[in-house]
């Protein structure tokens, strides 16, 4: 199979693909070992990776240690090392150092590929001051964390998104009518 894939903002190929291989193995032989490899069959979220099928700005989120090639072919992929820009942190990541977010690290990528997909689409579809909790939450929820930092984690996403210089991704709760 020849596969072709964009993974952060790179185009990359390769014709001796076979369909079933794993994304996880083809970003670990490219070099980018920053996505973790952990349960083996998608239930802990340490591979979360977004994806994006075409020009949409829609980023799927996807468990590259399940994802076959074959279900992401020209697609475009982001991974941890994406996340940066211009040798600065993204500000999840300073987030996730500041608030020591994290114990042993390997739940670590996959945390903050959520809280990335969750801020990529608060840009889109803001969401009211009163659900951002219930968003986070759904955003990080079916990660496995061994060494409980979950609220660590939840504080520095929602840390974040409140903070996000001039972006609108939370839009103030509306007045629940007066009772009469």
């Amino acid at each position: 199979m020849h596969f072709k894939v964009t993974v952060n903002g790179k185009e990359l190929e390769r014709h001796d693909a076979r369909e079933d291989d794993l994304l996880i193995d083809f970003l670990h032989e490219e070099g980018l070992t920053g996505t973790k490899f952990s349960c083996g069959i998608g239930q802990c979220g340490s591979c979360k990776v977004a994806v994006q099928a075409g020009k949409d700005p829609e980023m799927i989120p996807v468990l590259a240690c399940f994802a076959r090639l074959d279900s992401i072919q020209g697609m475009r992929v982001t991974t941890v090392e994406g996340l940066h820009g211009r040798g600065k942190l993204h500000p999840l990541q300073d987030a996730f150092l500041k608030g020591y977010a994290f114990q042993c690290g390997y739940s670590t990528p996959g945390m903050l590929m959520a809280g990335h997909i969750l801020i990529e689409r608060l840009r889109h579809q803001p969401v009211e001051t009163r659900n951002l909790d219930r968003e986070i939450t759904s955003a990080i929820s079916g990660h496995v964390c061994r060494c409980t930092g979950y609220i660590r984690y939840y504080q520095a996403i929602k840390d974040v998104i409140l903070s996000w210089g001039g972006k609108a991704l939370v839009k103030p709760s509306a007045r629940p009518p007066k009772a009469g």
